[in-house]
C-alpha cells in the first residue's frame, strides 16, 4: 500500500501472488487491505483534501506536471515494470501506457488553473458560481491498462481539489505504487493520493464508507452494476467505464490495407485485452476474401516471443483463467459453425501465449459475436447493405465504441452520426488523447474520462446570488 506518502506493509491481510504472464512465475506477493489500512487510508486522504482543495488551481497544476515530466524521464523503467505487471511488449508499453498516464498528468495540470465559474449580470443582482472539489475519490482500476488507468482517473480528480484513494486490480497491483511515488516526489501532499491494495471487498468497503464522495471504475459491466448499487445508497457520484462488443465496418471502397491496420489495431493489441476493441468486424462481401487474405498475411509478421524484447509485438494473455476464458469462446466459436481462419490454439510455451485468431462466416447470433471476449480473436461478419448493417451493429447491449473505414467522407459521418457508441473512429481505431472524451453509451458506462468533461465529473457547481438592493418580503 502508500497512504500518507509512504510505503506501508501490513501482512495481516490476505495474500495474493503477482504473476508475470510470459512465463507464468510469481514475481511478487501482495497483501490485501485490511480494514485498518483502509481507515489509515480514508483518514490519511481526509486530513489532506481540505489543505490541497484550498490552494490555487494553478499551484495545484504545478504538481501534476511536474510528474508528469518525472514519469517521462523514467518511462523506460516504468514501461519494463508495466510488461511484467501485465505481459505486454516493451514496444508497446514505451509507447503506450506510461505515457499515455504523463499525458494525462501534464493536460489536467495545464487545466487546473482554468477550472472556474461564471459571473450572471441580472440587472444590478448577479450570480456567481464556482466549481468546487466532491471531496474523496475512490478510484477502481482495471487489469489491462494499470499506469494509464491511475493517472486517467488521479488526474483530474487532484486538479479539481479532491483526494484520492486508488485501488488496483489485484491481477496487476504494482504500477500504481510507481505512480503514487511519484506524485509524492513531485510535491503532492501526504495523503492525497493513496494506494490500497485488495480484490473486491476491499473495494466495497471504502466505497461504502460515508466519506467516498465519488467512485470511478474501469471494469466490467456485471462490477459496474454492483458498484452502481453500492454508491446508489448513498447517492455517491459515479463514473463507469464498462465493457464493450464493438463494431467496426469495412466498405468496399475503404483503403484495404488501412482496413486491415485498423482491424489489428482493434483486436491484437494487447493480445485483445481491451474494452474498447472492435472485435465484430462487418466486411462488405465484395471485399470480404481479399480482406481476410490480406489479414491472415500480415498477421504471420506478429513477432510473438519475449516482451522485453523490443522486436516482440504481441504477448501473451494476463492469466492462465482469462486463457482458459478465451479458449472455451474459440471452441463455441466453432462449433457453433463459424470457420476458424487462423490462430485458435495455445503456443507451446511458457506463460500465456495465444495465436491471433480469426473467425469468418460469423452471424450475429453466435456466442462470439454477442458476449465480450478480451481476448485475440477477431470476428468477421458479412454485409452488403449499409442500413443493415447499421441496424446489426447497434444490435447489443453495448455501446463503447465503433469504427468506420470507407473513402467515401459523407458516408463516414453519416454511418457514425447513426452508431450507438461514444468512442468513434473514422479510417482508424482506438485512438485515444488526453484531449478527446472517453466513454461508452448503454452498458458499456456512465460519465467520461479524459478532455475537458471529465473536470465536470470531477467537481461540483455552486451558485451564489447576490442582492445589491433591498430585500422585499411579504410581511
Amino acid at each position: 500500500h502508500f497512504i500518507g506518502g509512504r510505503y506501508v506493509e501490513d501482512k495481516s491481510g490476505s495474500r495474493f501472488d503477482v504473476i508475470y504472464p510470459a512465463s507464468g512465475a510469481v514475481i511478487a506477493q501482495i497483501h490485501a487491505g485490511t480494514d485498518q489500512i483502509i481507515e489509515q487510508a480514508l483518514g490519511a486522504a481526509q486530513a489532506a483534501q481540505q489543505d490541497w482543495a484550498a490552494r490555487s488551481g494553478t499551484e495545484r497544476g504545478r504538481v501534476l506536471r511536474r510528474a508528469a515530466d518525472l514519469i517521462r524521464a523514467r518511462n523506460r523503467e516504468l514501461s519494463v515494470l508495466e510488461t511484467h505487471d501485465t505481459g505486454k511488449p516493451l514496444s508497446e508499453t514505451l509507447y503506450a501506457d506510461a505515457t499515455s498516464g504523463a499525458d494525462a498528468l501534464e493536460y489536467f495540470g495545464g487545466s487546473a488553473g482554468n477550472v472556474t465559474g461564471e459571473h450572471i449580470q441580472l440587472g444590478e443582482n448577479w450570480v456567481s458560481t464556482r466549481r468546487e472539489a466532491l471531496g474523496i475519490c475512490l478510484g477502481i482500476g482495471a487489469w489491462n491498462y494499470p499506469t494509464q488507468i491511475a493517472c486517467w482517473k488521479a488526474a483530474p480528480a487532484l486538479a479539481c481539489g479532491n483526494a484520492m484513494i486508488f485501488k488496483p486490480s489485484e491481477t496487476t497491483p504494482l504500477c500504481a505504487l510507481k505512480i503514487a511515488e511519484i506524485l509524492s516526489e513531485a510535491g503532492l501532499p501526504d495523503g492525497v493520493f493513496n494506494v490500497v491494495q485488495g480484490q473486491g471487498d476491499v473495494g466495497a468497503a471504502l466505497l461504502q464508507d460515508p466519506r467516498i464522495n465519488k467512485v470511478s471504475l474501469t471494469g466490467s459491466v456485471a462490477t459496474g452494476r454492483k458498484v452502481y448499487q453500492s454508491a446508489a445508497v448513498g447517492l455517491k457520484q459515479v463514473t463507469l467505464e464498462l465493457g464493450g462488443k464493438s463494431p467496426l465496418i469495412i466498405f468496399e471502397d475503404a483503403d484495404l490495407e488501412n482496413a486491415v491496420g485498423g482491424a489489428i489495431l482493434a483486436n491484437f493489441y494487447s493480445s485483445g485485452q481491451i474494452c474498447s476493441n472492435g472485435t465484430r468486424v462487418f466486411v462488405h462481401k465484395a471485399i470480404k476474401e481479399a480482406f481476410l487474405d490480406r489479414l491472415s498475411a500480415r498477421l504471420e509478421q506478429a513477432v510473438i516471443g519475449d516482451p522485453l524484447d523490443e522486436t516482440t509485438n504481441f504477448g501473451p494473455l494476463v492469466r492462465d483463467r482469462q486463457m482458459q476464458i478465451v479458449q472455451g469462446f474459440i471452441a463455441q466459436g466453432i462449433s457453433e459453425g463459424a470457420r476458424l481462419v487462423c490462430g485458435g490454439r495455445r503456443l507451446e510455451r511458457p506463460g500465456y501465449y495465444l495465436a491471433p485468431t480469426v473467425f469468418a462466416d460469423v452471424s450475429d447470433q453466435m456466442t462470439i459475436a454477442r458476449e465480450e471476449i478480451f481476448g485475440p480473436v477477431l470476428s468477421v461478419l458479412d454485409f452488403d447493405d449499409e442500413g443493415d448493417v447499421v441496424a446489426r451493429a447497434n444490435n447489443t447491449e453495448y455501446g463503447l465504441s465503433a469504427g468506420v473505414f470507407t473513402r467515401d467522407i459523407s458516408r463516414a459521418h453519416r454511418v457514425i452520426g447513426k452508431l450507438q457508441a461514444g468512442s468513434c473512429f473514422i479510417n482508424s481505431y482506438n485512438d485515444a488523447p488526453v484531449e478527446a472524451p472517453f466513454g461508452g453509451m448503454k452498458l458499456s458506462g456512465i460519465g467520461r474520462e479524459n478532455s475537458k468533461n471529465a473536470i465536470e465529473h470531477y467537481s461540483q457547481l455552486k451558485s451564489v446570488y447576490v442582492r445589491m438592493g433591498d430585500v422585499d418580503a411579504p410581511f
